[in-house]
């Protein structure tokens, strides 16, 4: 009887420890939000004179650090919700731990056309950007600040140009307003010009006293004929404005401009001044700045 009931009472208890163990294996296979987190590293983020950490991240094919106090608003990531989006999806999105491969979306950021120097807030551009803001708008002067908007492009099927863009802004033009854009014998600071009806205003037979539906268009191709700047420019208002858009190929970025036609002689200058800032925020894939950051506080 002995023998008998010992060999009972190690069945039991065999049959205890596996339940023990199934129990385990599914409580963790389960549940593995109550497992303990991996930590992930916080990456090095320099800093400016006040002590303000840069905003990081990768722009289209580079990892760069915007000085603090540069971006107008904030940095948007890839995958970040949008401005009218769900409250509810935006009080559950966990963005992912930011890093220098992290890919940016989109921010802006102020630029001065005059010397190539951009906004900083507690920098004496911010100074200066207050008094040209006074002393240069209400009285119907050229404001020389350009507002900048840098969208990264990581479609790899999507053209890196205009053409479509400008083929359908013509079309719609034509079918919907009844205005047809031409293109002028001379070419403007280097680029093509379009106007609507040659200028002139069908039902009046004069100059356009509006611009509304019919400012004047610009573009630059490449050697390969792809349409990589069109620009918009109102022409009647007090003060002119341009809407300036290119692309970077290197980068593979579109960058937006709004800025006083005054400065449309400047165009590929702006261009050029703005890729020099964003190559001075450059980072190796640890955070070492390449070069001096235009912008720094």
């Amino acid at each position: 009887m002995r023998s008998g009931y010992k060999k009972i009472m190690l069945i039991v208890v065999l049959l205890w420890q596996g339940l023990l163990l199934a129990g385990c294996d599914y409580y963790l296979s389960e549940q593995p939000e109550k497992q303990p987190a991996q930590q992930v590293p916080e990456p090095f983020r320099n800093q400016d004179s006040r002590g303000r950490y840069d905003t990081i991240g990768k722009l289209g094919t580079q990892s760069i650090s915007i000085p603090a106090g540069v971006i107008d608003g904030w940095a948007r990531y890839m995958g970040d919700p949008g401005d009218f989006a769900d409250p509810k999806i935006k009080a559950k999105y966990q963005r992912p731990p930011e890093s220098y491969d992290l890919p940016i979306e989109s921010f802006g950021f102020q630029y001065r056309i005059t010397d190539g120097d951009v906004y900083t807030s507690f920098r004496q551009t911010q100074q200066d950007y207050r008094h040209d803001n006074e002393t240069l708008i209400p009285y119907g002067k050229p404001f020389p600040w350009a507002g900048v908007i840098i969208y990264g492009e990581y479609d790899a099927a999507a053209p890196l140009n205009f053409n479509f863009t400008v083929q359908d802004d013509f079309r719609v033009s034509k079918e919907v307003t009844n205005i047809e854009y031409i293109q002028q014998e001379q070419p403007l600071y280097g680029l093509t010009v379009y106007r609507a009806n040659n200028g002139i205003d069908p039902e009046t037979g004069e100059p356009w006293k509006s611009d509304t539906l019919a400012r004047d268009k610009m573009i630059k191709k490449d050697q390969a004929g792809n349409i990589k700047t069109y620009i918009k420019c109102e022409f009647t208002h007090h003060i002119d404005s341009c809407s300036h858009m290119f692309y970077n190929d290197r980068w593979h970025i579109r960058v937006r401009l709004g800025y006083s036609r005054t400065y449309l002689p400047q165009w590929q200058e702006m261009e050029g001044n703005i890729i020099k800032i964003l190559d001075s925020w450059r980072v190796s894939r640890e955070g070492k700045l390449l070069g001096k950051q235009i912008g720094k506080a």
